[in-house]
């Protein structure tokens, strides 16, 4: 497995750099490693309504970059006091597994002096307190897993500049972002900084050897950049059109369903949220695009439907849950 060293703290360029290291192992069949930081930002998750998630004065007023990454799940905040780790392996199960790259993580942690252990199915925790999240995705073959390292991170500003729903913090049986998120440092038997931190982390990780990146390997990644990240369209989006808003929460994650309705109709459907998936609704769009919108034609429409690969998790009953009209 290659690491690479990546000094850069634009978001823009640093998500970037991650999908063109997933191309780069479609293409060469290998395997890479990163540490890397951000200036102040707020990374989206893939199919969520970006402005739904972030206090858009605050991060305005604070000069915090919006940035979407490619992954599922909810959005993060980024600084200079946390570090993400990213893997870019062989896609060998087909599944969302998160266990198989936290795992190291939480042995490096331990072995470093803190009592780090899995939570829930993403999460890393300290003492009861989140200090990692990790995302993944898939595609051609490749797996990209991410995560945060909550090192000396400002949990104020990270508190302010999320907006996360009430009904995300009933879900996890606590009051505020603030209270469930802890920093590494806190839990180390000795102080250090983040560049020893990211050192004896990465010393922890076996089997890495180092790469540079080509100038030509660079350029694509300042294009990619430029023609992707640092655009609007990508980072916000259109706000969907829709004369019925759905949501519901379940144990693998949030979800949002805008509907339009014609004369009772179902004319079109587009779904944001904290999930993780393929993002290739079609064989759901295929059975509920045109039929009457009542319980009991979504119950037919949606009987027998596998889910799973939209939603990770999810079964059609839940599906249901969420479209039927009054749910």
């Amino acid at each position: 497995m290659y690491v690479i060293e990546n000094r850069d703290h634009r978001p823009q360029h640093n998500l970037a750099l991650e999908e063109y290291l997933c191309r780069m192992a479609a293409r060469e069949r290998c395997e890479f490693f990163m540490l890397w930081q951000n200036e102040p930002s707020i990374i989206v998750g893939r199919f969520q309504n970006t402005l739904e998630e972030i206090n858009a004065d605050f991060v305005r007023e604070r000069g915090i970059h919006v940035v979407r990454r490619n992954s599922g799940g909810g959005a993060v905040y980024h600084d200079l006091g946390n570090i993400n780790y990213s893997f870019v392996m062989e896609d060998r199960e087909g599944e969302f597994n998160f266990a198989f790259f936290t795992e190291p993580i939480i042995r490096a942690l331990r072995s470093l002096g803190a009592d780090a252990e899995l939570s829930g199915r993403n999460d890393i925790a300290i003492g009861g307190k989140k200090v990692s999240g990790g995302a993944q995705y898939r595609r051609g073959g490749v797996l990209l897993h991410h995560g945060t390292l909550l090192f000396d991170s400002d949990l104020d500003v990270l508190s302010q500049a999320l907006k996360v729903s009430q009904e995300k913090f009933r879900s996890k049986g606590v009051k505020s972002v603030r209270a469930r998120v802890g920093n590494i440092r806190d839990s180390l038997p000795q102080a250090q900084t983040a560049a020893d931190f990211i050192a004896l982390l990465e010393a922890r990780i076996e089997g890495l050897t180092p790469r540079e990146l080509t100038p030509d390997d660079c350029a694509e990644v300042e294009m990619l950049m430029r023609e992707k990240y640092s655009t609007w369209d990508w980072n916000y989006g259109e706000s969907p059109e829709f004369t019925e808003r759905k949501r519901a929460r379940f144990p693998w994650g949030g979800v949002e369903a805008y509907l339009e309705v014609d004369k009772g109709v179902i004319t079109g459907c587009e779904l944001r949220g904290d999930y993780f998936g393929s993002g290739d609704y079609a064989p759901l769009l295929e059975r509920v695009v045109g039929i009457p919108y009542t319980r009991a034609n979504l119950e037919k429409a949606l009987e027998g439907l596998p889910t799973h690969a939209m939603f990770a998790g999810s079964t059609s009953e839940d599906i249901l849950t969420l479209l039927a009209p009054g749910a």
